[in-house]
């Protein structure tokens, strides 16, 4: 009939064309040979250390587990211990990288001391930036209370902790014990002061603290009362600065026993 449609006669089988195309078409979801799958880089030290890192940023020190690098780099765990012995090893290696931040003040940054020497207040700054790194990461600094880092990055802080003691006319036997005294408090100002931070109670027990301090009785506890006013004084930055200087008041002044045992 005039003006009536029509419609083509479906063809054998009762497909049209349009699924007949889609038919010939290929499927782009089958199944991809791994020899057409992109190469997964090969695995070295390195690349270990820096996954081992963008996974202490994200998610924290405590999920840096061989197992878990593994599943970051999409290999086995036992591909790993090829590089690292274990997490002890693998926590001392992410420490060693990150210490490639730390920072020395130059000497037109820092204010000279009465005996117009530089020295002092620049390795204060170094400390302070070694322990300001640790800071960023909660969960390093009690790793670095174990974990001994013994790489490049380690080796070079210790060069320039030397130097600097050697500029300032530390006896070198004192300074080569001093290094190791600085370092340990920082570490172990920084493991405090994150583990405070982390605690949901941290205000609570500071505010005990203080209550405890001004409340004693003075019949038994003078010296307390006497104090209470300065026990809690201070800014962090000013106690942290003074406790370093104190040490190195003391590692300058301090005789190193004559036949101390070696560690080597």
């Amino acid at each position: 009939m005039d003006g009536d449609e029509t419609t083509d006669p479906a063809p054998p089988g009762g497909r049209t064309a349009a699924s007949a195309r889609r038919a010939a078409a290929p499927r782009t979801d089958a199944p991809r040979s791994r020899r057409d799958r992109p190469a997964k880089p090969a695995l070295s030290r390195s690349g270990i250390v820096a996954a081992a890192i963008r996974v202490m940023a994200a998610e924290g020190l405590d999920k840096v587990t061989m197992r878990r690098l593994a599943k970051e780099l999409d290999t086995g765990p036992a591909s790993l211990y090829v590089y690292v012995a274990g997490t002890t090893e693998l926590h001392a290696a992410i420490l060693d990288e990150l210490l490639g931040e730390v920072e020395v003040p130059e000497p037109a940054d820092v204010p000279l001391e009465e005996d117009g020497a530089g020295w002092e207040p620049r390795l204060i700054g170094l400390l302070n930036s070694y322990t300001l790194l640790l800071f960023r990461y909660p969960g390093l600094a009690r790793s670095a209370l174990v974990a001994r880092p013994s790489g490049p990055h380690y080796l070079d802080l210790i060069e320039r902790m030397l130097a600097l003691l050697a500029e300032g006319g530390v006896a070198a036997d004192r300074a080569a014990w001093g290094v190791d005294l600085l370092l340990q408090h920082a570490t172990a100002t920084a493991a405090e002061q994150t583990d405070r931070e982390a605690s949901p109670v941290a205000e609570e027990e500071w505010q005990a603290v203080r209550h405890a301090v001004h409340g004693v009785d003075p019949a038994r506890h003078p010296h307390i009362r006497a104090a209470s006013s300065r026990l809690l004084s201070g800014t962090p930055e000013a106690r942290f600065t003074w406790s370093f200087r104190a040490l190195l008041h003391g590692i300058r002044h301090t005789p190193v026993p004559p036949d101390g045992p070696s560690q080597d």
